[in-house]
């Protein structure tokens, strides 16, 4: 772990939950991406697309910002992937999230800071998958980026 870095994450994690009880208490809705993004996508209802819209569009603002302010500190590295098979990981990640009625960042902070039983179930299935996934990954097949 060569940037571990426990107090901004810390922070970033504050703020996350700041923001998912914001939107829960003033909007009465979950601050679950997957869902916002199909909502976006799929409802018509009026006045329904503007707030999932800027919710997204604030996250990609968020992340900019950060990276222009941090760029010092960031390293990037291509992942060395083609795009369309990111593209198509995207596309299997989304339909994942609506087999498990949600992705992990709406079970995860939005279900268990709700004490929903369901998100526990599915951020203990997540989180073993990734677990196994690089388990497999890193140790059996070798490879270690």
């Amino acid at each position: 772990m060569e940037n571990f870095t426990p107090v901004t994450g810390l922070i970033g994690g504050i703020i996350i939950g700041i923001a998912a009880t914001v939107l829960l208490w003033f909007n009465g809705r979950i601050a679950g991406i997957s869902g916002i993004f199909n909502g976006m996508i799929t409802i018509r209802r009026k006045g329904d697309v503007l707030w999932r819209l800027l919710f997204i569009l604030g996250m990609v603002a968020g992340g900019a910002v950060h990276q222009h302010l941090m760029v010092e500190e960031m390293t990037y590295r291509p992942l060395g992937a083609p795009l369309w098979l990111l593209i198509l990981g995207g596309l299997i990640v989304g339909y994942g999230t609506s087999l498990g009625s949600g992705c992990a960042s709406g079970h995860g902070v939005c279900g268990l800071g709700r004490l929903s039983v369901r998100s526990l179930v599915a951020v203990l299935i997540f989180l073993s998958t990734a677990i196994l996934t690089t388990y497999v990954v890193r140790q059996v097949i070798g490879y270690a980026p």
